[in-house]
């Protein structure tokens, strides 16, 4: 069963940028596809960026054209890049694997203003 491991959140101000990390292990998820996703308090997980096993990505609305999401098969990790953060990108974020099948801890992100 592949573990996913996030990385990366933290405290900052609006305007700035942050470098998620998703670290698989118990398998090569290289040729998976892979997803990120956030949860705001008070409600349900939210889709954000997936990256499938062709290599093209997918964005919600409010991340396109300010995240980016990557991977590095040589460290079989998946990447968030975020720039431009808003106080509306407060969330836990989180990675899995397609089909929903695998799930990290998550990782908090707070922005103020």
């Amino acid at each position: 069963r592949v573990r996913l491991t996030e990385s990366g959140g933290g405290s900052l101000h609006t305007g700035g940028s942050l470098r998620l990390s998703c670290a698989a292990s118990g398998d090569n998820v290289t040729t998976y596809s892979m997803g990120w996703f956030r949860q705001e308090a008070g409600k349900e997980v939210a889709g954000v960026a997936v990256l499938d096993n062709t290599g093209s990505t997918t964005y919600a609305d409010f991340a396109e054209g300010r995240f980016t999401i990557s991977r590095d098969n040589a460290k079989n990790t998946l990447f968030l890049q975020m720039n431009s953060l808003k106080t509306e990108d407060i969330a836990v974020y989180y990675c899995a694997t397609g089909g929903l099948t695998s799930w990290g801890q998550g990782t908090q992100v707070t922005v103020s203003s």
